[in-house]
């Protein structure tokens, strides 16, 4: 509730689903996979929507922009066969998005990455049909975002389509946390190797010029910016002084050719409020990145409840804030509306 005592409108960003025609597509091109289609087999959330609008109603005004959950595409099909399964996942979306455009006002466009020319072609097909910006993960089968060969993906969606980037981390239990290990244990991988995979993404773009090249981008870093927020004070000052640490490549001339510090590229980003609920989590991310570049988002159906628990309390949490109206209006739901081009009045807009 606002001041008023009326409802607002909440439209959460990022957020998951897994279309039952996907599920059984994925079992088919990825046997070995067999766990993780258990586990998203049984959250029931995922993959039945008629359940999910029934959670969604106990919030008045929520909605929820539609993306694609775990794992992705390009790791479950080899370049052949990721376009179809993109296709799928797109067409699924978009008719969820059709059915229920009152709880469902957009969707977002999955990409088979390990295949670019068909990246690039389902980008244009998707966009057409209606979705409102792509999604892609922190790398591409372990190749970092910055690689060239992804280069066109960021240039299409930025300054040919003008839509927003959702990126979300991708690491799994392959990779160790010693070296001298051959997976990472209790579940490390996850929790905390999540974010710092979005933050090592966001340093790849940050240094590599990406922002530089294309200054209109547009990026949602899903968990509002991982570890950035929180180390600015690592950021800030150690970056300063990039190259002083390094004898075999020549740091200190790529920090002069940059056009402003370093942690001023970060908080170009946008960030996400799905942080389980943390008001520390949320009060620090805001102070990065700004109100205008925080949105709400609650990562539903991933937690223990299986939906209800992280949309309920990041509610509390941003209701909480010591902010303005103006600025909590932004967060629930302006800043979306704005990221996705959406007027204020579409409030049944979709597909």
């Amino acid at each position: 509730m606002n001041a008023n005592g009326q409802s607002t409108r909440k439209i959460d960003i990022y957020n998951h689903v897994l279309p039952m025609a996907f599920i059984e597509r994925m079992r088919e091109l990825a046997p070995e996979k067999g766990d993780i289609v258990k586990r998203v087999s049984s959250i029931r959330l995922l993959h039945d929507m008629e359940a999910r609008v029934r959670m969604m109603e106990q919030w008045p005004g929520y909605q929820q922009v539609l993306t694609l959950a775990n794992p992705p595409i390009e790791t479950i099909a080899g370049p052949e066969d990721s376009p179809a399964l993109a296709r799928l996942a797109n067409d699924e979306l978009r008719a969820i998005c059709a059915v229920r455009p009152d709880k469902f006002p957009a969707w977002v466009a999955s990409l088979p990455l390990n295949n670019v020319p068909a990246a690039l072609e389902e980008m244009d097909r998707a966009l057409a049909l209606g979705a409102r910006g792509i999604q892609i993960f922190t790398n591409v089968n372990g190749r970092p975002l910055d690689d060239p060969e992804f280069f066109p993906i960021f240039e299409q969606a930025t300054s040919h389509h003008r839509v927003p980037i959702w990126m979300h981390p991708a690491r799994g239990a392959n990779m160790p946390d010693y070296p001298g290990e051959s997976k990472s244990k209790y579940e490390i991988w996850q929790v905390l190797g999540w974010p710092y995979e979005t933050s090592v993404a966001m340093a790849r773009i940050v240094f590599s010029g990406l922002l530089d090249r294309l200054p209109e981008m547009k990026i949602v870093t899903h968990h509002l910016g991982a570890m950035i927020p929180y180390f600015e004070g690592r950021v800030g000052p150690l970056w300063d002084q990039l190259g002083t640490r390094t004898s075999d490549e020549d740091y200190t001339a790529l920090l002069k050719s940059m056009v402003k510090r370093p942690i001023e590229y970060f908080r170009q980003f946008y960030g996400d409020t799905a942080v389980g609920g943390s008001h520390a989590a949320i009060r620090c991310g805001l102070d990065f990145f700004g109100a205008d570049r925080v949105l709400f988002a609650s990562d539903c159906p991933f937690d223990p409840e299986g939906g209800p628990m992280f949309i309920r309390e990041t509610i509390e949490a941003i209701d909480a804030l010591d902010i303005s109206d103006e600025d909590r209006q932004k967060i629930y739901h302006l800043n979306a509306l704005r990221l996705m081009r959406m007027h204020h009045e579409e409030h049944h807009d979709c597909c």
